[in-house]
């Protein structure tokens, strides 16, 4: 009698999973799945949205190839990412050592860091045209104040592009130092102490030992950070909106305005599927690649 309780047993557990998922994969897919298999269909089509579309197979992914306004917005996503993820990432690193250390007004410094996180990336763009404004943005004022030429933050390509990386940086560092807070909290300092007593300098330990150990909080911080890079919208659309000539136009961007201005949604779609894959091509190499390290650190 007790077997067949038991697979009772397992199968009321199964059940109870099964309900308690069941309203997460719902949302999933309703949210998720639906309408990424909607962009996929469409993106084999030539579609303005008013009326069915017209298949055209490949067409519009082969367009791309030939498309140098696509390539300058690859380039351009690519050049934000590989700036901005190792230095929010570094800078996060270095947050979270002087916080973790006996620094007086510890609190008030984490929270400052971590402000820039409970506003919107909407939000935080608009702060940021108060800075960078060309005309009457603070930071133009001030240069202006002690002498120095004002900066075209809107009309200069390499401006623009930086103003972007600048206030990305203000909004993610916080999120950085926040998790390597938690990995620096979570290690054993008796490693350091022995590390200390073997004659380690400060250097050594944090390049030897502190940062070998963090790594599952890199490798989550990696990925997130090129997921968000890849994908970043609302701080270019606000900020620059993709120029000056396009010179902050990004892939996001790009496809917004294929889709939504031009109404030309199924390449919009196919732009959009585009960097679907290159997103998950980039975290399974990285799974790959660092899945020892994450799971021995």
């Amino acid at each position: 009698m007790s077997r067949p309780t038991a697979s009772r047993q397992r199968r009321a557990e199964a059940a109870t999973a099964y309900a308690f998922l069941a309203p997460n994969v719902l949302v999933l897919a309703l949210f998720v799945l639906l309408p990424l298999g909607w962009a996929v269909g469409l993106s084999f089509q030539r579609t303005d949205g008013f009326g069915a579309g017209r298949w055209i197979g490949f067409g519009n992914y082969l367009r791309l190839v030939g498309d140098p306004l696509f390539w300058r917005s690859t380039l351009n996503t690519v050049a934000f990412t590989v700036i901005v993820t190792p230095l929010s990432m570094a800078l996060g690193l270095g947050a979270a050592l002087l916080l973790n250390a006996a620094l007086p007004a510890r609190p008030v410094f984490r929270s400052v860091l971590i402000m820039p996180m409970a506003v919107s990336g909407v939000a935080t763009a608009l702060i940021g045209l108060l800075v960078f404004d060309q005309n009457n943005g603070i930071l133009n004022g001030l240069l202006g104040a002690v002498g120095l030429p004002r900066i075209d933050w809107q009309s200069g390509g390499a401006a623009a592009f930086a103003s972007v990386v600048l206030i990305t940086l203000w909004w993610r560092v916080g999120f950085n130092m926040l998790i390597y807070l938690a990995g620096l909290q979570g290690l054993d300092p008796g490693l350091q102490e022995a590390a200390l007593l073997d004659g380690a300098g400060w250097w050594q330990r944090l390049w030897y030992l502190t940062v070998p150990l963090l790594g599952p909080a890199s490798f989550f911080l990696l990925i997130i950070n090129v997921i968000y890079s890849f994908s970043v919208f609302d701080i270019v659309f606000v900020l620059t909106g993709g120029g000056p000539q396009n010179a902050t136009s990004v892939l996001v961007t790009y496809a917004y305005d294929t889709a939504f201005v031009s109404r030309d949604q199924g390449y919009g779609a196919a732009l959009g599927v585009v960097l679907l894959i290159i997103s998950l091509v980039f975290t399974a190499v990285q799974w790959r690649t660092s899945r020892n390290r994450d799971q021995t650190g």
